[in-house]
C-alpha cells in the first residue's frame, strides 16, 4: 500500500519507537528531528501530514519518517 512505513498511518507509529518528526517552526523547511514516541496525539487511523507525536523530551511534531523502515 503506498504511504506505508512514512509514519501517516497510527498503527506504524507507538511509544518507545525512535522516529523522525517534522516540528511546527521546521515546516517550511522540512528540518527533521529526531526522537523517540512518547504519546501518540493522532486519534484518526491516517493522516496525510504525518501523525502528532510527543517525543520523550516533551517536544511535539509530526511522523516524517520511521528510521530503519523501507517504505517501499
Amino acid at each position: 500500500m503506498p504511504g506505508e512505513g512514512d509514519g501517516r498511518f497510527r498503527k506504524e507509529v507507538r511509544p518507545g519507537l525512535t522516529v523522525d518528526v517534522i516540528m511546527k517552526q521546521d515546516q517550511r523547511n522540512g528540518r527533521l528531528t529526531r526522537g523517540i514516541v512518547r504519546e501518540i496525539l493522532t486519534n484518526s487511523a491516517f493522516h496525510p501530514h504525518g501523525i502528532k507525536v510527543r517525543l520523550q523530551d516533551g517536544r511535539v511534531g509530526r511522523v516524517g519518517g520511521i528510521p530503519g523502515e523501507d517504505p517501499a
